[in-house]
């Protein structure tokens, strides 16, 4: 049957969009990429985004109204695509949309317990695509114990499990996270958590050093050099002492985090300080790797995905820290570094659309296997 996924990730550059072929279930599912484009978000709604994501104080109107407005955005972008592939909206079985994330406490602290919020209003979406959604897939496992997150680690399973060979799945979107699939694919051994910031330090500092999205290529990094003192204070953040499970976001790695250092180390240069940061991510990685998997396991390769796939300077940063084991990108085995999230939602949606458990307790700390999502359905 014809789904389709959504995804808006924490790095904010797009929405996208995945039309997929997907027919049976559990392990026996088998999924084929039809379509894939990433539709910008409008800068207003970018702007909102990244108010309501911030740790101050924000009007209630204001993620009351987004959450409808993003509702709106995701639903246009669907209709998008299907018409881009001349595909009826009657004909998509389901849309899996994994939301925005506003803010996630996978640890309770504070006054504050676990909890966290996604939003992109699904009965906008249904009523809009005149189709079946499904959505909110982080709240099932939070009930049980889990953190709700990393939510993809099954659909890596369904996918990418090899007798052989012992494989890390890294994705590298606005927070790095991993995948790691032991021999024989043993379901009840996956490990999965964040390995900490991925393109979102990046990003903000290119943002507010020269106006700019993101650092196409690496290029800004690749003219730059580590920041000694920098790299030695990055390296001492407190997630580096939290054990597994675990999992972070714009609340620890956003700009408010960013911005501090930008301002301590305004007197370096520009592109060390991205240079810098850039390593920050590869050096993340490759701390959570040796930790876990490296002298545990005999990890043979590790498969990168999302934005950061594409920036050179990051790679080659990843390799040589990682000297060990084979680095490869999504497009050297075939496939897009950027559909592989959209693509899991589509997976986790399939799940959910038949009834059957998707979440990976060993990951996410959850004390069982439960059905992820709500389901929304269209109006007659």
């Amino acid at each position: 049957m014809l789904a389709v996924g959504l995804m808006s990730g924490t790095s904010l550059d797009g929405v996208d969009v995945v039309l997929c072929n997907i027919v049976g279930k559990d392990e026996d599912t088998q999924v084929k990429q039809l379509n894939f484009k990433t539709y910008e978000i409008p800068e207003d709604l970018r702007d909102k985004i990244r108010k309501c994501c911030s740790r101050e104080l924000i009007p209630v109107e204001l993620i009351c109204s987004l959450n409808f407005e993003l509702g709106q955005l995701f639903a246009e972008s669907v209709k998008a695509l299907c018409e881009e592939s001349s595909v009826n909206l009657e004909d998509i079985a389901f849309i899996a949309s994994h939301g925005q994330t506003i803010f996630h406490i996978p640890k309770a602290f504070s006054d504050y317990i676990p909890s966290t919020l996604q939003i992109g209003e699904a009965a906008i979406i249904a009523n809009e695509c005149r189709t079946t959604v499904i959505s909110n897939f982080r709240v099932m496992d939070m009930a049980v114990g889990g953190e709700g997150a990393p939510l993809v680690p099954y659909s890596e399973y369904v996918l990418y499990a090899d007798e052989n060979q012992a494989v890390a799945l890294q994705n590298i979107g606005g927070i790095g996270n991993v995948t790691f699939l032991p021999k024989k694919g043993d379901f009840t051994k996956v490990i999965a958590f964040d390995t900490g910031p991925g393109n979102m330090m990046i990003d903000a500092a290119v943002q507010r050093l020269y106006g700019k999205k993101f650092d196409k290529n690496g290029e800004y990094a690749s003219k730059g050099n580590l920041i000694p003192q920098l790299a030695e204070e990055l390296k001492k953040h407190l997630y580096f002492a939290l054990d597994i499970p675990k999992t972070t976001g714009r609340e620890m790695f956003g700009e408010h985090y960013t911005y501090a250092l930008l301002e301590k180390y305004q007197d370096y240069s520009k592109n060390d300080i991205i240079f810098t940061l850039t390593w920050f991510t590869a050096y993340s990685i490759a701390y959570h790797y040796k930790k876990y998997f490296i002298h545990h396991y005999n990890l043979d390769k590790c498969i990168i995905a999302g934005g950061g796939a594409y920036n050179e300077c990051l790679i080659n940063l990843i390799k040589r820290e990682l000297p060990e084991i084979e680095i490869l990108i999504q497009e050297d085995l075939g496939y897009s570094s950027e559909a592989k999230e959209a693509i899991a939602f589509v997976i986790l949606g399939n799940q959910t659309y038949h009834m059957r458990p998707s979440n990976v307790p060993s990951a996410t700390g959850a004390r069982k296997s439960v059905i992820l999502g709500q389901i929304t359905y269209p109006t007659i």
